[in-house]
């Protein structure tokens, strides 16, 4: 499923931080103040990791 650039933007704050997922580890962080930070989760050497 793709993530497309009207889901993101329509994106509303709630009271729990939450992700919208793409595909391949990327996903879209809304805080409940309302930011969006697109973020790619990956994994090295076993370990999981997030870049902003």
């Amino acid at each position: 499923m793709a993530l497309s650039d009207m889901t993101a933007r329509l994106a509303k704050p709630t009271t729990k931080p939450y992700k919208l997922y793409d595909e391949h580890g990327l996903y879209l962080f809304v805080t409940p103040a309302g930011g969006k930070f697109w973020r790619l989760k990956y994994r090295w050497h076993g370990v999981e990791k997030a870049l902003s």
